[in-house]
């Protein structure tokens, strides 16, 4: 698969339009379901779980159900779409919809779930509006906006899965952990290869991810989206990812799967992993100077980056910052300022909240929260950020400050609520 293959084609995005009549429903309504959200969501997850119990046990992630942040992402995403189609001074969401197909096809959905999402979704907006309010008018309306987004995201995943020549839905592999690492900041390395017998896994761009399954003891398939460390350079037939624990704040659990990985998967166990996907990626042939931004587990696919640029021995300006509460919890400190110091051109500064550097790390270290306002950034490059969703907002709002434009802005979210990222 190429760059070229994982983009969705805005200008056939902003040419998707609602009838007349139907866009003058959806303008006088949007208004209140937004404002009906909060209610819609649970009724509809309720409701479609129950009738389809596989999918909170085999697809959907069930802590952030438990926390409400899918609800919500996914309510949010429609809105965005019907905002776009009734607001011509809306941006075409292309980059919102463009991370959904990525994560659709990671989790092998297809086409018959779009079907199972509108029949549940429609039903629950009904019972909580009132069948005075969505008269058959307005039930048509959303109807088509729903298709819609469901036609371009079907379509472009599609798509993805032809580039990727598998059939629809078919993007899952059992593997054999070969390797596992312990690393600071409760982290663990694991790279797998194919089972034996099955056909070797693919190569990958840098930045992509894969996605996991983990079955848990109560024989729930849980998925999870980890990002691969390497650049995929090399044709090793491995893919190598990180998973840091999550462990439970407040009213937040702690993550079934890393928890699951961390505790029981060791070299020689079986896993199931899905093939790489993901629109976050380095463009290798390109020559312009590169920006990475990172803060915690989101130097993830800074790293395979970084990796393919050492592998190319790239001669571009390579400036590679990052964030962390302290060097003993800076897992890839030395592999991402030994990548970035070994470039022709390449530096890297590391901010810490607290702690003493490790003598391995190299570049400069200063201390506090990141500040791109004390930082040379070269002109026309592109910026690549992961992190949470505080952190891509506090970079995102420094970038704007510094006059980068948002087209060379790119961005991975290890959260539901990508679409806050379009807000």
């Amino acid at each position: 698969m190429s760059t070229a293959d994982l983009y969705l084609d805005e200008k056939e995005l902003e040419s998707i339009g609602l009838t007349p009549e139907h866009e003058e429903t959806i303008r006088a309504t949007l208004p209140l379901v937004g404002s009906k959200i909060d209610e819609i969501t649970p009724n509809f997850y309720s409701r479609m779980f129950e009738a389809h119990p596989e999918l909170i046990a085999d697809t959907f992630n069930r802590g952030n159900q438990k926390q409400g942040a899918q609800q919500r992402a996914l309510a949010a995403s429609i809105a965005t779409f019907a905002t776009m189609l009734v607001d011509p001074e809306a941006p075409a969401p292309v980059n919102l919809l463009s991370r959904i197909g990525h994560k659709h096809v990671s989790l092998g959905i297809t086409k018959d779930q779009y079907q199972i999402v509108h029949d549940n979704l429609f039903a629950a907006i009904v019972e909580v509006l009132g069948e005075d309010t969505v008269t058959p008018d307005v039930a048509a309306a959303w109807d088509s906006v729903y298709w819609l987004m469901a036609d371009v995201l079907t379509d472009f995943e599609y798509d993805l899965y032809r580039s990727a020549q598998v059939e629809p839905g078919d993007v899952f592999r059992q593997t054999t952990v070969v390797d596992r690492k312990e690393l600071p900041g409760e982290i663990t390395h694991f790279t797998v290869r194919a089972a034996e017998g099955s056909a070797d896994l693919p190569g990958h761009l840098p930045g992509q991810y894969v996605s996991v399954g983990a079955r848990l003891p109560d024989g729930a398939r849980q998925l999870r989206q980890y990002s691969l460390v390497t650049g995929g350079s090399g044709a090793s037939g491995e893919l190598s990812f990180a998973v840091k624990r999550v462990r439970g704040v407040d009213e937040a659990p702690d993550g079934e799967v890393s928890n699951w990985l961390a505790d029981t998967i060791n070299a020689g166990d079986a896993l199931e992993v899905t093939l790489p996907a993901g629109d976050l990626v380095l463009d290798a042939q390109a020559t312009n100077p590169v920006v990475l931004i990172s803060a915690g587990i989101g130097v993830t696919p800074m790293l395979g980056m970084l990796d393919r640029l050492a592998a190319d021995s790239s001669d571009r300006t390579v400036v590679a910052l990052h964030a962390d509460d302290s060097a003993e919890v800076d897992a890839f400190a030395a592999a991402r300022t030994g990548y970035a110091d070994g470039l022709a051109n390449g530096s890297a500064i590391t901010w810490y909240g607290a702690g003493t550097p490790d003598a391995g790390l190299r570049g400069e270290v200063r201390e506090g929260f990141m500040n791109l306002g004390e930082v040379d950034l070269p002109e026309g490059a592109s910026v690549y950020i992961c992190g949470s969703n505080g952190f891509l907002q506090f970079i995102r709002s420094q970038l704007s400050e510094r006059g980068i434009d948002a087209k060379d802005v790119h961005y991975e979210l290890f959260a539901p609520n990508d679409w806050l990222l379009d807000a």
